[in-house]
C-alpha cells in the first residue's frame, strides 16, 4: 500500500488569474498553476465562489463523487450546494490510486478508503491560503477567522470566499495544514445530505457515455466469434449492402472480429446480423458446462496443486480422529455482470495525430496503456475524458482493455477523420463479455464429542482470475493467485488445523472479477459450513460464531459487533410461525458485514425473502446515505444470481444472451432491507462490495432451517423456488 504524509503530500503552492487550484505534483507535493486543467489539481476555486472537486475515482453508481466532494467541502468550509465535482484527467503521476500503487484506476472498493486524508487535506490548504489571504488584507491575526458556509469571517470582519482567490493563490501552501477533529464536523457522517449526482440521474441531464453525441461521429458494432479461441477466416458483407444507414465493415485481425460501421446503431446492429463469417474454431472452446463441472470436480478429488494454508496431513488426522464428520462440496458457475448501460465509448481525432477517448473508464491507466499500444502513439498523443457510468459490478475494468481496444482498432481501420462510437448490445455483453469464474469447493470438518472442531480441510478449485494478466506480478505468490482463496485461507474464526488447498482450473471463458471478487463464492462456503457445523454440533449459529470470534483481536471484535448488532435488529430466533432466519458475517474490503435473512414459504413451493437485516462496520461513514443504499444494492445483486442466475455453455457457446434468460432481480423479490451502520471513529473503509458476500449465504442458511441445504448455484436449479 501505498501512503503519503500531509506534510510530503502538501509541499507547495501557486495560482493565477482568478483561479486557485490545488493539485498534486508527480513528487508529491500539492502544487497549482494558472491552468489547473493541466495541473490536474484536487479542486478549483473561482472568483465568483464556486468550488469545483476534481474527483480521480470513476463514478459507477457507488458514490465516490459525492465522498469526495463531501471531504473538500468539509475541510474548506462550504457547503454542499457550493461544491461542483468533474472527473481528473488520466495521469497516474498525480491521481494515483493510493492503494494501487501507481495505477489510477477505480476498485476494490477503495475510492473513499485511499483518498480519505489526501482529499480532506486539499481542502484544509485551500481554507488555510484563503484565512491567510484575508488576514493580511484585513492586519489580523489569521487564528481568528474562519471559514464557513463559503464566507471568510472574524476579527469584525466577513467576506467570501470567492474575494480572496486572487490573493491566496500567491500565497505558499501550509506545510502541514490542520485537519478537522471529528468533533467539529458539519458535513462528514450526515444521513441527510443528498448525492451529487442523484438531481441529474434523476431528472436526466446526467451524461453517461452512451447520452454523447459527437458531430459526424460513425456508429460501429462489432463481429466476434461465438467461441472463445475463435479466429477469423473471412467475412462476406454483400448481405449488408441494402440496409439503410450502413457504411461498410473491415476485418480486425489483431482481435480476430469484424468491425461495422453504420450511421446509426440500429443500423450497425442489423448489418451485423446479415454478415456472413467463417469462423476457425480448432482452438477454440468447444466445451458444454456439464463438462467443465465435472473436470472441476475431478480436480477437488485429486491432490491440490498448492498448499495455501497449514498442513493436508494435520487435519485429515484430526478429522480421522473426530466423533462427528460433515463434508459439503459445493458449486458456483459462471457469472455475467450485466450492468445497465451497455458497453460503449468514443474516440475521436486529436490534435497533432492523436486521440481523445470519452469513456466511463475504471481502470484508467490500463485503458491509457491499451491504447497507446493498439494505436501506435505515444502517451501524451492520448487524452481520455472520463464520464459517468450506467454501472459496472467489475466488467469496466479488464486488464487488456476489450471495447475500448476494439473501438480503438475501429477507429485505426477508417480515415482517422470522424469520430467512432463503439456500441455493445446487451446481448453482446452477456454472450462475448467477461465472467465470474465458475469455482468448487469440498471442505470437511471433524468434530469432538463436545461439539468442538478438530480439523477442517477446505479444497478449492478454481479459474485464476489473474494469472496471465498484468497483474500476475504484482498478485500472485507462490503460484497462488489470491483471489481464488480470499476469504477462507484469511479466516478470521479461531479454525483449528485449517488446510486450504488450491488447484487452478482451465478457463472456459474471458474471466474478470466481479462484484466483491473471491468473496462472492468463498464466503458463501464459510458461512455456510459454519451453519453445518453448528448444526452437527448441536448450536445455535449465532452463538457458535460468537464463540469462534472469541480471540480478542480486532477483527474479531468487529465481527462478532455487526454479529449481534445484527441479530438483535432482526430479533434472531424469533421469526413468526412460517417463516425462517438465517444468518452470516464476513469481512471484506476492510469493511465487516452481518445479515440475517428472513424467509417465508418452503423451497418446494416458493421462498419469499421477507426481511434482510444488515449490520456494517465500514469505519467512519462519511456519507451514511451512501453506505445504506451500497449495501442495499449489494445485498440485492448477491440475492438476485443466487437465486436465478448462470451462464451455461453449449459446446462452447454461451446459452444465455439478455435479462429474459439472464434475469436482474425484481423489486418484489425482496419485501424490505434494513441497514444499520456502526458508529465509528475508524478509518473508512470499502462499502460498494462488502454488503454482496454475507447476503447469499444468509439466505441459504434460512432455507436450510426448515428446508433442504443449497450446495450448488443457482439455487432455481437446485432444489428451491420463489415466488
Amino acid at each position: 500500500m501505498t501512503t503519503l504524509s500531509r506534510r510530503g503530500f502538501l509541499k507547495s503552492a501557486a495560482a493565477a488569474g482568478a483561479v486557485l487550484a490545488v493539485g498534486v505534483h508527480p513528487n508529491g507535493a500539492v502544487a497549482a498553476g494558472a491552468e489547473p486543467a493541466v495541473m490536474n489539481p484536487f479542486l478549483k476555486l473561482a472568483t465568483n465562489g464556486r468550488v469545483t472537486a476534481i474527483v480521480k475515482h470513476a463514478e459507477i453508481g457507488q458514490g465516490a463523487a459525492t465522498g469526495l466532494t463531501t471531504l473538500i467541502a468539509e475541510e474548506l468550509g462550504v457547503q454542499m450546494d457550493q461544491i461542483d465535482f468533474e472527473f481528473a484527467p488520466s495521469n497516474p503521476q498525480l491521481y494515483n490510486n493510493l492503494h494501487l500503487g501507481t495505477l489510477q484506476g477505480t476498485g476494490g472498493s477503495t475510492a473513499i478508503a485511499n483518498s480519505y486524508v489526501q482529499y480532506r487535506t486539499a481542502g484544509a490548504a485551500a481554507r488555510d491560503m484563503l484565512i491567510n489571504a484575508a488576514a493580511s488584507d484585513w492586519g489580523v491575526s489569521a487564528a481568528d477567522l474562519s471559514i464557513e458556509n463559503g464566507t471568510i469571517a472574524g476579527a469584525g470582519h466577513v467576506a467570501p470566499l470567492g474575494d480572496y482567490v486572487v490573493a491566496a493563490s500567491q500565497l505558499d501552501a501550509p506545510a502541514e495544514p490542520k485537519l478537522k477533529d471529528p468533533s467539529e464536523f458539519k458535513l462528514i457522517g450526515r444521513s441527510d445530505l443528498r448525492r451529487k449526482d442523484g438531481a441529474a440521474k434523476t431528472n436526466g441531464s446526467a451524461k453517461f457515455a452512451m447520452d454523447l453525441h459527437l458531430d459526424n461521429q460513425i456508429f460501429a458494432t462489432v463481429l466476434r466469434s461465438p467461441r472463445m479461441g475463435g479466429k477469423l477466416v473471412d467475412f462476406d458483407a454483400s448481405g449488408a449492402e441494402g440496409i439503410r444507414g450502413f457504411i461498410g465493415a473491415e476485418a480486425l485481425p489483431a482481435i480476430n472480429s469484424v468491425a461495422i460501421y453504420a450511421e446509426n446503431t440500429w443500423a450497425a446492429f442489423q448489418a451485423r446480423n446479415a454478415i456472413e463469417v467463417t469462423w476457425d474454431d480448432s482452438e477454440a472452446e468447444t466445451r458444454s458446462s456439464d463438462q467443465i463441472q465435472s473436470e472441476m470436480m475431478a480436480l477437488l478429488d485429486a491432490k491440490p496443486t498448492y498448499d495455501v494454508t497449514g498442513d493436508a496431513g494435520g487435519a485429515t488426522s484430526k478429522i480421522d480422529e473426530a466423533t462427528t464428520v460433515v463434508e459439503e462440496t459445493f458449486y458456483f458457475p459462471l457469472l455475467a455482470h450485466a450492468p445497465m448501460e451497455p458497453l460503449n465509448c468514443i474516440i475521436e481525432p486529436g490534435e497533432d495525430g492523436g486521440v481523445i477517448l470519452h469513456d466511463a473508464a475504471q481502470g484508467t491507466t490500463i485503458v491509457h496503456n491499451s491504447l497507446s499500444q493498439a494505436l501506435g502513439l505515444p502517451w501524451e498523443k492520448i487524452k481520455i475524458n472520463v464520464t459517468l457510468a450506467g454501472g459496472s459490478f467489475g466488467r469496466r475494468t479488464t486488464s487488456d482493455s476489450d471495447y475500448q481496444v476494439e473501438a480503438a482498432l475501429a477507429f485505426a481501420a477508417t480515415d482517422r477523420t470522424r469520430p467512432v462510437k463503439l456500441v455493445w448490445s446487451r446481448e453482446d455483453d452477456i454472450t462475448a463479455g467477461f465472467y465470474r469464474p465458475a469455482v468448487a469447493h469440498r471442505v470437511k470438518v471433524g468434530l469432538d464429542a463436545e461439539g468442538n472442531v478438530l480439523g477442517w480441510d477446505h479444497r478449492i478449485a478454481a479459474q485464476s482470475l489473474i494469472k496471465g494478466t498484468v497483474f500476475e506480478d504484482f498478485v500472485i505468490k507462490d503460484g497462488i493467485d489470491a483471489t481464488s482463496v480470499e476469504g477462507v485461507n484469511d479466516t478470521h474464526y479461531m479454525v483449528p488445523n485449517l488446510y486450504v488447498g488450491l488447484s487452478d482450473a482451465p478457463k472456459t471463458t474471458t474471466v474478470l472479477w466481479w462484484r466483491s471478487v473471491g468473496h462472492t463464492h468463498t464466503a458463501y462456503v464459510m458461512e455456510s459450513m459454519i451453519d453445518v457445523v453448528a448444526k452437527a454440533a448441536g448450536r445455535d449459529p449465532l452463538e457458535f460464531r460468537l464463540e469462534l470470534l472469541e480471540g480478542g483481536d480486532k477483527d474479531q471484535v468487529r465481527l462478532a459487533r455487526v454479529l449481534k448488532l445484527a441479530a438483535e435488529k432482526a430479533n434472531w430466533g424469533q421469526a413468526a410461525a412460517g417463516r425462517s432466519q438465517g444468518l452470516a458475517v464476513h469481512k471484506s474490503f476492510g469493511s465487516y458485514v452481518a445479515e440475517v435473512v428472513e424467509v417465508s414459504g418452503t423451497a418446494e413451493n416458493g421462498i419469499q425473502v421477507e426481511r434482510v437485516t444488515c449490520a456494517v462496520d465500514c469505519g467512519l461513514a462519511v456519507n451514511p446515505d451512501v453506505v445504506k443504499a451500497q449495501m442495499e444494492g449489494g445485498i440485492g445483486y448477491g440475492l438476485g444470481h443466487a437465486m436465478r442466475n448462470e451462464i451455461t455453455l453449449t459446446d462452447g457457446v454461451v446459452d444465455q444472451s439478455n435479462f429474459p434468460d439472464y434475469e436482474p432481480l425484481r423489486i418484489g423479490d425482496i419485501a424490505a432491507i434494513d441497514v444499520h451502520i456502526v458508529p465509528s471513529a475508524e478509518a473508512p473503509s470499502g462499502v460498494g462490495e462488502p454488503g454482496t458476500p454475507p447476503s447469499a449465504p444468509a439466505l441459504a442458511n434460512a432455507i436450510a432451517a426448515n428446508g433442504p441445504r443449497v450446495t450448488a448455484l443457482p439455487m432455481i436449479n437446485n432444489g428451491v423456488e420463489f415466488l
